[in-house]
């Protein structure tokens, strides 16, 4: 298993980036967004999706000198057009404007249309936080992977939602989660490791369970909670979508079979001022005693202890900044490949 650290990481990705014509400030915005994903374990979003965003710059689905822009603004709203740019720089952007309309509004919400896969959503439900407030992300998936409840036909995706919330001395919470029991890419990365999926990830069209993640063509992804699950993804998309002017629905392109079509990818951000509420001392102080009080309850057999949302992410996170960031042998292999086409050095080599 090679392991590299943060900056290894980056660098690499910078690299690679570069090598397609991204701009060099540019270039390193995405690979530390990138690299921030890995080093929080959020390995099916970090580098691990490198190759692809490298076939759609090559083959024009992402454009490297987009012209980001703001397409509608009204007071705490605003729509952006991402031009079919880098999510990550898009999305960025978009986090940069929400937090300055709460700044003088007490929120921003910022659709976007015309994006791209920018990454975990809890990437950018955390950036708000650096400034007092509190971060929500919603996204269109990239790929439709989930049919209506009781249908067939693949109508929607697993549409994230995250929700940053700071606190005082605690870690933040931070929820990050697909409408879908499983994200698209812990099945992407159970495939190129070989491993199995749980049962209750995946159905194929007989209603029998998947756990093949190279069969994941033959079946869908089942939401959480059943028609709750469906239901959010139904609203997530209405919200960040088909109100952005952006793809929802029958309109999705599959960005896993089409490297040139732009996407038109939907997300939105919300910035939400704190100290519009209350001050914002007091505020986390709060939070520090909620998320004790979500740790003291008593346990259920077997359950070693009670965690909250982000929990799990942020330690993995002290444990990669420490002993670096795992890069599993076929992403390894994928990714030296890459770097030989492009002409650059391989992760982990030269830096």
């Amino acid at each position: 298993m090679l392991t590299v650290s943060l900056e290894q990481l980056e660098d690499f990705i910078h690299r690679c980036l570069m090598a397609v014509d991204m701009p060099d400030a540019d270039a390193r915005t995405v690979a530390r967004l990138m690299a921030e994903a890995d080093l929080s374990g959020s390995d099916g979003h970090g580098v691990f999706r490198l190759p692809q965003y490298v076939k759609r710059v090559k083959s024009g689905g992402i454009k490297v000198r987009p012209n980001i822009h703001v397409a509608r603004d009204h007071g705490a709203m605003a729509v952006v057009d991402g031009d079919d740019g880098m999510g990550h720089l898009v999305m960025r952007y978009a986090a940069d404007l929400a937090m300055a309309k709460a700044e003088e509004s007490g929120i921003g919400w910022v659709g976007v249309r015309h994006g791209n896969h920018a990454g975990p959503a809890a990437l950018y439900a955390r950036m708000p936080m650096q400034k007092d407030m509190i971060g929500i992300y919603i996204a269109v998936g990239s790929a439709n992977h989930l049919p209506p409840w009781g249908g067939t036909e693949l109508l929607l995706s697993t549409n994230p939602i995250a929700v940053g919330v700071p606190a005082a001395e605690e870690f933040p919470i931070v929820l990050d989660m697909a409408t879908t029991v499983a994200a698209y890419g812990k099945v992407k990365t159970a495939a190129q490791r070989g491993e199995q999926m749980p049962e209750g990830w995946m159905m194929d069209k007989q209603g029998k369970p998947l756990t093949d993640p190279t069969r994941a063509a033959e079946g869908f992804l089942l939401p959480i909670g059943g028609p709750k699950g469906y239901g959010l993804a139904l609203i997530f998309g209405l919200l960040a979508g088909t109100l952005n002017g952006a793809a929802f629905g029958r309109e999705v392109v599959d960005f896993n079979a089409d490297s040139r079509t732009s996407t038109n990818t939907g997300q939105l951000v919300v910035a939400l001022s704190i100290e519009a509420f209350m001050e914002v001392g007091v505020f986390k102080r709060k939070v520090d005693e909620v998320i004790r009080s979500m740790r003291a309850s008593p346990t259920l057999p077997g359950v070693d202890a009670v965690r909250v949302p982000g929990e799990r992410s942020q330690r993995i996170r002290i444990e990669r900044e420490a002993s670096g960031i795992p890069v599993h042998p076929g992403l390894a292999d994928k990714l030296d490949a890459l770097a030989a086409d492009l002409g650059t050095i391989v992760l982990g080599g030269g830096d």
